[in-house]
């Protein structure tokens, strides 16, 4: 386990040691937990164990972005998508192409977000907005949330 991991246990560091390389091989992953408990940290010793890890590892805070702007941020957008679109701009995706993304604070995203973020996880495509063209990126993911999944398909969270 790397240096700045710290476990209070052996069976905490066996613990995220095989988590760690579990998500390193079978990605998509979804890393859960309370803020502050090392999320992003974790995230950067997925990326740095997996067969990506010499290709970009892409941060994106996703409750720090407005809703109505994340999904150009995650895909992009083409030139006079709408009116501030003065030129095309490639997305987080994209960025990430051969990398890893990591998408932080997911779990309050909107259910037409989580749609479309369903896709490029299954199959790498996706549509930049204002564009009927269909891109592809290889990439992996890493999703955090400080929510429990189980259930919050109830409360109108993770759909």
């Amino acid at each position: 386990m790397p240096a700045h991991v710290i476990a209070h246990s052996p069976a905490d560091a066996g613990g995220v040691s095989r988590c760690v390389l579990d998500c390193a091989v079978r990605e998509p992953g979804l890393i859960t937990g309370e803020s502050g408990v090392g999320k992003e940290v974790l995230a950067d010793v997925i990326h740095g164990w997996s067969a990506r890890a010499g290709g970009p590892l892409v941060k994106v805070n996703c409750a720090a972005i407005p809703e109505n702007l994340l999904e150009t941020e995650l895909f992009g957008h083409e030139k006079g998508a709408f009116t501030s679109a003065v030129a095309q701009r490639i997305g987080r995706f994209e960025e990430a192409n051969g990398g890893t993304i990591f998408l932080d604070e997911i779990g309050d995203m909107s259910p037409p977000l989580q749609s479309k973020l369903l896709r490029v996880t299954q199959n790498g495509c996706f549509n930049r907005v204002g564009s009927n063209r269909e891109w592809q990126t290889n990439r992996g993911i890493l999703a955090a949330t400080k929510q429990e999944s189980g259930g919050a398909g109830e409360g109108g969270k993770f759909s």
